[in-house]
């Protein structure tokens, strides 16, 4: 099967498409990796240089693969970090290229707005084009706990918070949601969660936190990567959910052990495909109900 995966790219070390390419080639998938920037390092670090390409040239490139006749063999399409309005049009204008020669394609968005330690780092107005017009179109969206808040408006604290800030996501469209890097006040303590849930399921699951050196970059496009790849393997939701917990695991483990501010994915790469420890998750029902509208009722 072949993945678009529409990202950013760092030479040195692992974020963006060079955090995502990797995984899915490791399990199987065919890549064509468009990069929307060619950055020495990760930005995070103290100094970086590269160029950032315009919505223009990506558009270019997307329009001779078009033309190439890729896009009807395209089944998953994976976007992360779109820098600005201009790159996001671009982006949507493909899916919507794509679902016309190839209505089945799987687009999984990793809608990149910030993070709890760094706030939101990207244009002002990406926020609400994520809001507006993204996540409408999504397949699959991969929001962080700070993401899932900037998305939803809510502050949240609890898994119920969480869980209901997913479904509330879901109504704008898509069909499955995974909230990463959960972290609540009833969350077992040195332990982060992951949630996925969909229109009729929802899965906590949680993994320890070991200790990183530095801010390490590039887990969430990994963690987005590896859990398309899991569902268009065909792998149901819980399934797809305990592997990349087993995976990043693994990769996290290797990472601390490491002493590294870069992600080891060579050196976990076996963790990808196979990971040595598995995660059971917990079904989750929601503590709410669905009021009616008191408009809606009807009485005789």
């Amino acid at each position: 099967m072949n993945i678009l995966s529409i990202q950013s790219h760092v030479a040195v070390g692992h974020a963006g498409n060079s955090s995502a390419v990797f995984p899915l080639q490791r399990l199987g998938f065919n890549v064509w990796p468009v990069n929307t920037v060619m950055f020495s390092n990760h930005t995070g670090h103290s100094g970086w240089r590269g160029p950032v390409f315009t919505p223009e040239t990506i558009q270019d490139v997307l329009l001779g693969m078009e033309e190439h006749g890729a896009f009807a063999e395209c089944h998953g399409f994976l976007s992360g970090y779109m820098g600005d309005p201009g790159m996001a049009e671009v982006i949507l204008d493909a899916v919507e290229r794509i679902r016309a020669v190839n209505p089945d394609v799987l687009y999984c968005c990793d809608p990149v707005i910030g993070d709890t330690d760094t706030g939101i780092y990207v244009q002002k107005e990406i926020p609400d084009f994520f809001r507006n017009k993204v996540i409408q179109q999504a397949n699959i969206i991969t929001p962080n706990h700070f993401e899932l808040e900037m998305l939803t408006g809510q502050k949240i604290t609890s898994t119920d918070q969480a869980l209901k800030g997913a479904r509330s996501l879901l109504a704008e469209g898509p069909d499955i949601v995974l909230v990463t890097s959960l972290l609540t006040d009833d969350g077992k303590k040195d332990h982060i969660a992951m949630l996925a849930v969909d229109h009729s399921e929802a899965w906590l699951i949680t993994t320890p936190m070991y200790p990183i050196n530095g801010v390490v970059s590039g887990s969430g496009d990994t963690t987005a990567a590896l859990f398309m790849a899991k569902l268009l393997q065909g792998c149901e939701l819980k399934q797809s959910l305990e592997h990349i917990a087993g995976a990043m695991d693994g990769l996290f483990k290797k990472t601390s052990l490491a002493g590294s501010q870069e992600l080891q994915l060579i050196g976990a790469q076996d963790e990808l495909v196979k990971p040595s420890v598995t995660f059971s998750a917990t079904p989750l029902e929601p503590t709410y109900t669905n009021q009616l509208d008191d408009d809606n009722l009807q009485t005789d």
